[in-house]
């Protein structure tokens, strides 16, 4: 099953090593839990003084629900590896309960 990667960015465009480098990310997901249907992916820059202001959201529809991570860090590279880690556990989790 081919998942669909939605982008959506608030106050800034993504570029296209981003979009590649969470593509890559994201993808490895389905090693771990095959049934995911889409991702959906937000990036925003929060507006803060402090240099930790960008923000990544991470939603994952599968089967019965949706999985949302949410990330704040210093680059959204970071932010978005962070993400995909914790969806990583909780979709192992969401397998081991299904078993």
């Amino acid at each position: 099953m081919l998942m669909k990667i939605n982008f959506q960015s608030t106050n800034f465009n993504v570029d296209r090593k981003l979009i590649d480098f969470s593509e890559k990310k994201i993808g490895k997901l389905t090693q771990y839990f095959d049934k995911i249907i889409r991702a959906q992916v937000v990036f925003k820059v929060e507006n803060t003084s402090d240099r930790i202001n960008k923000f990544a959201e991470l939603k994952l529809s599968i089967p019965g629900e949706d999985i949302v991570v949410k990330k704040m860090c210093k680059t959204f590279e970071e932010a978005i590896d962070l993400s995909a880690r914790a969806a990583e556990r909780i979709l192992k989790r969401h397998k081991a309960v299904l078993r």
